[in-house]
């Protein structure tokens, strides 16, 4: 009697995608920390940063939160975990004392999730799309904050974090007044912060067409750019003379032309101010960054440091938070600055001219830099 045939159901193109796709990145994160010891994975390496073998079951968590529970209607593969792993739960403060997976159960975790993932998403589809493209950038995402915990400690694999000199000359990009749509496109994905798109205006600006350099930097470091206290705010003289802040040593270390990279907010503002400059409105950036109509071209070096911004995060007029409060809104006010544009840690499918990042203006270890503004 000949063996019956079985059918399968073939998975769709978009699943597939998105599968080969979150397979690329689980690739890409399990190989970032493979030359690591359990010792290094676990140990607290900077109190604002997390264990990084914390980040790997945070990872897993918020995949089979999002794709297994409320996509796929099962229950949480680890339940007890759930608290453990929720940012908010556990702040980075604790992170490091809490009796959470080790580096071989995390990976462990990690593939169990990812078995559950590849179930539900060849029964259930993608639905629009949008919860399971978040999950893989939240990934994406959380390897260059991985990154930043690594080059605290020493830890980047060899040939990682090589910033290359600006090939374009200095200058300044001069953008009139106007308005300008500033925002996502409704028909890409993007971040309820970066929605809705809106007509925004500026004034006549001109903007550096690179960001500040490592020479620039050690220039107004060895000029008395940490001394002259006419240059710096209130907060951030504060801030420097408490913690007695002079320039990063990559700073020193780096490619006199590449651009300068770990530069705090207090610091970028500072600089700004000693060259009778500014730090650019977000809205400048994007119209700056957009810009079409100057036969020499936009902004250069876009994408190898994150770029502060003057703004202070928050909403875009009809914000409205998706798919959770916690991603965005809850860091709304004056506390956080604006990030824009990439750093060479940031994986292609994450990074985009309208995506909004922020932190607070003392931090030092994400890869920004500063790019300067002036108005017209």
């Amino acid at each position: 009697m000949a063996a019956r045939a079985v059918k399968t159901n073939p998975l769709s193109p978009d699943v597939e995608q998105l599968l080969s796709a979150i397979s690329e990145a689980r690739e890409r994160t399990l190989e970032l920390v493979a030359h690591l010891s359990e010792a290094e994975l676990e140990a607290v390496h900077s109190p604002i940063m997390s264990p990084l073998v914390w980040d790997l079951g945070h990872i897993a968590a918020y995949e089979d939160l999002w794709l297994a529970h409320r996509r796929g209607g099962l229950e949480l593969l680890r339940p007890d975990l759930a608290g453990l792993y929720d940012a908010f739960e556990t702040p980075r403060a604790v992170r490091g004392e809490i009796e959470a997976l080790d580096p071989e159960q995390a990976r462990a975790y990690m593939a169990e999730v990812r078995e559950r993932t590849v179930a539900t998403l060849a029964r259930e589809g993608l639905g629009d799309g949008v919860v399971c493209e978040m999950v893989l950038r939240h990934e994406l995402q959380h390897t260059e904050t991985m990154r930043q915990t690594m080059a605290i400690a020493g830890l980047l694999p060899a040939g990682e974090a090589q910033l290359q000199p600006a090939r374009t000359p200095e200058g300044w990009l001069e953008v009139p007044a106007g308005p300008f749509e500033m925002g996502a496109r409704p028909e890409a994905f993007s971040f309820d912060n970066e929605r809705p798109r809106h007509m925004a205006t500026t004034g006549a600006f001109a903007i550096a067409r690179r960001p500040v350099s490592n020479g620039s930097w050690m220039s107004f470091s060895e000029g008395g750019g940490y001394e002259r206290r006419e240059w710096w705010s209130d907060e951030g003289w504060a801030w420097k003379q408490e913690y007695d802040i002079t320039h990063h040593p990559d700073v020193a270390a780096g490619h006199p032309q590449a651009p300068a990279c770990h530069v705090s907010w207090f610091e970028a503002d500072a600089f700004a101010r000693a060259h009778a400059a500014r730090l650019p409105t977000e809205a400048e950036w994007e119209k700056a960054a957009t810009w079409t109509q100057d036969a020499g071209g936009g902004l250069a070096a876009v994408g190898q440091v994150w770029e502060w911004t003057a703004s202070h995060f928050g909403g875009y007029p009809g914000f409205a938070a998706h798919p959770y409060r916690e991603y965005s809104e809850v860091f709304f006010g004056e506390s956080y600055r604006v990030l824009r544009g990439a750093s060479w840690a940031t994986h292609p499918r994450a990074a985009s001219i309208t995506f909004r990042n922020w932190d607070l203006p003392q931090r030092r270890q994400i890869f920004a830099g500063v790019r300067i503004a002036r108005g017209l």
